[in-house]
């Protein structure tokens, strides 16, 4: 099993759309709180298989979709470790965290 490593903007961007959804209805903060924990132990747990993001980076970024809420896991993968680069929504700002696989 592979570690599972978050970019420390990517764990603020998780922070801030919980905190966004919490303020349009209580409790809808910490459902999608829960659905990015339970995204992070698919990914810890390798069961779910990782859609290519097409691009210039080859085959090297992938996502998971979120079921309830419209935001990507996007992540990059090595043999030792899957880095979570970015919680992106899916129509906001397309493409915004390619400068994160740089570092």
């Amino acid at each position: 099993m592979r570690r599972v490593r978050l970019l420390d903007e990517a764990a603020n961007e998780a922070t801030e759309a919980a905190a966004w959804y919490e303020s349009q209805r209580t409790g809808l903060g910490a459902d999608f709180a829960r659905a990015i924990d339970a995204a992070l132990d698919l990914l810890e747990e390798e069961i779910v298989p990782l859609t290519v993001i097409p691009g210039r980076h080859g085959n090297r970024v992938k996502r998971l979709m979120l079921k309830r809420f419209p935001y990507d896991v996007v992540v990059t993968e090595s043999r030792d470790e899957i880095v979570v680069v970015a919680f992106a929504h899916q129509s906001r700002r397309p493409g915004y965290w390619k400068a994160r696989l740089r570092a």
